[in-house]
């Protein structure tokens, strides 16, 4: 039965995504296809995680080529629960998609496009997570990319083309080295199948195996956003429309973490460069977290900690322990729901305050107390409060370090510890600013309305917009009026904040209107809210899953013995 179904989660979206082209006219229809074809992939992925917990790792070669000339997908534990969580959160997030567009219109959300593109892009995800060779691999990553070239960029603003430009130039880089690397590794070894890399990469020079895992290390620490390799992440992402930078941050990085997870564990388990891995775990936390300790809109605030906490998934995996890997494992299906509900409620946000800069925020929490249960309950599981699944998910790792016990695994402990606490305090002040300071008390409302009025009398005809066109500099004043009006336009002006934000915000100074929220977005992104809580409430299963999934990693038997059962691994 396993056979049957495991292709299905890359062919059901492929043929969706054809089919949504077909009916690209009628949106309506489109709409039901598009929501029926994931939750069938939804569906499959549960069958294949029980499955695979029940009775193990299953290969599967498609269309009976012999391996290694045909394309084997691998069933095991790890890969079927990546793809129970990756297909629950992007079923949330194209329902929250659907109810935008139903609102927006095609102006802000091109059905039309979106729809194929994003089922494309969920058969990139989850034909990464299946693949059993380092080339199919590499085409999933390739699909999944093509796709989120086209969502990074709906609507051609010039912030979206901007960040579409990052986000290429740095993928396509990412790409050539992991293109390289699989020339090197067929070179050395004649086959790109993982299982019979497994076998014949021990028997390689000491040298030339550090060399290939670092190659396929650099091109996966780029697509995961692993420091130094992460700047692209800040600038891409929050420029996107709401539901694409929500799978966005839940999906993509993920897969980088996951492909490091089975190389790491299947091709190169001999640990030469935990240590590299390690260093890099602690940089990325608290490099991460500083990051989104300076910044002033939200969705830059969440681009940080995103990059911050892939820290967390690659401190296990640098561990290479059994308990490391199913503290990373647990870890990384916490992240991916956690990420993206912070994400659509980032979107709610913009749509109810007009902005997503923390200083044009306040009152949030009277204008919608809905709201702020959505954004209080997630960022408290981001921080990792007790109870929620980021407790249990972070102190699982911690409690792996302290077992490890070496220097370096101290230290990044301590790292962790300092790194959740940061995280607290940015989402902290999120909560207290954008949710609970009354309206009234905004900076960029009544400051600038306070310097304009103190400027008004003596505004010269002559006038001129500052660089970004957002605040009139007056020409011809004196120093002490020119220092006045400078000080109101650093007040009125946030550098983060997007131009299509700068526009909302300046209408909202002039309306007080609170805009009202969609039903459909709101019920999703509870969906997505109880789906966290949900994770706290199952973390003991969840985790006995994620410490079976480790297990099998280390032993390696389990992938191995499924891929000879459809081939000769020499």
């Amino acid at each position: 039965m396993t056979g049957v179904l495991a292709p299905l989660p890359v062919l059901l979206p492929l043929l969706g995504a054809a089919g949504t082209l077909l009916v690209g006219r009628h949106p309506a229809v489109q709409r039901v296809l598009s929501v029926v074809v994931l939750i069938a992939v939804l569906s499959v992925s549960v069958v294949l995680l029980l499955r695979a917990d029940a009775l193990g790792a299953t290969a599967v070669s498609v269309g009976g080529w012999p391996v290694p000339l045909g394309i084997v997908l691998v069933v095991d534990r790890l890969s079927a629960l990546m793809l129970v969580v990756a297909s629950a959160v992007a079923l949330g997030v194209l329902v929250f998609a659907v109810g935008q567009g139903a609102t927006d219109g095609s102006e802000q959300t091109p059905l039309s496009v979106f729809h194929p593109t994003f089922l494309v892009l969920v058969a990139g995800v989850s034909n990464a997570f299946l693949a059993g060779d380092l080339f199919n691999l590499y085409v999933g990553f390739e699909i999944l990319l093509m796709a989120s070239y086209v969502l990074l960029t709906l609507g051609g603003t010039a912030p979206r083309i901007r960040g579409g430009i990052t986000y290429v130039v740095v993928s396509l880089m990412s790409s050539l080295v992991f293109l390289a690397a699989i020339g090197l590794v067929y070179a050395a070894t004649g086959t790109v199948n993982l299982a019979q890399l497994a076998v014949r990469l021990g028997e390689l020079p000491a040298g030339t195996q550090v060399l290939l895992q670092s190659m396929l290390l650099v091109a996966f620490c780029i697509k995961a956003a692993v420091f130094p390799l992460s700047a692209w992440l800040p600038d891409s992402y929050p420029t996107a429309p709401a539901p694409v930078t929500a799978v966005f941050a839940g999906l993509l990085t993920k897969v980088g973490v996951y492909a490091i997870i089975r190389t790491q564990t299947l091709l190169f388990p001999g640990g030469a460069l935990d240590t590299v891995l390690m260093c890099a775990a602690l940089a990325t936390m608290l490099i991460g977290i500083l990051g989104a300790i300076a910044q002033t809109d939200i969705r830059r605030i969440l681009s940080f900690t995103l990059v911050s906490h892939i820290g967390y998934m690659v401190f296990g995996i640098g561990l290479a322990t059994s308990a490391g890997l199913a503290g990373a494992i647990f870890y990384v299906a916490h992240h991916i729901a956690i990420q993206t509900t912070l994400f659509l409620v980032a979107g709610l946000v913009e749509r109810q305050g007009g902005s997503t800069a923390v200083d044009r925020l306040g009152g949030l929490a009277k204008a919608s107390p809905l709201l702020a249960v959505l954004f209080f309950v997630p960022a408290m599981n981001l921080a990792g409060i007790p109870p929620f699944s980021g407790f249990i998910g972070k102190l699982g790792l911690l409690r792996a370090g302290v077992a490890e016990g070496s220097p370096l695994a101290l230290v990044l402990v301590a790292g962790g510890v300092v790194t959740s606490l940061l995280t607290l305090i940015a989402v902290a002040r999120v909560w207290t600013r954008a949710f609970w300071r009354p309206r009234t008390q905004q900076p960029g409302r009544d400051t600038a309305r306070a310097a304009a009025s103190d400027a008004g009398p003596d505004t010269p005809d002559g006038e001129v917009t500052d660089g970004n066109g957002s605040a009139p500099v007056l020409v011809g004043q004196s120093a002490r009026r020119a220092a006045r009006q400078a000080a109101w336009v650093r007040h009125t002006q946030v550098a983060t904040a997007s131009e299509a934000d700068d526009d909302r915000a300046e209408e909202r100074d002039d309306d007080d209107e609170v805009h009202p929220l969609p039903g459909v977005m709101l019920a999703t992104t509870g969906a997505l809210v109880a789906l966290t809580v949900a994770l706290t409430v199952i973390a003991g299963p969840l985790y006995g899953l994620a410490s079976r999934a480790a297990d099998d990693l280390r032993e390696r038997t389990p992938y191995l013995e499924s891929v000879a059962d459809v081939a000769v691994l020499r």
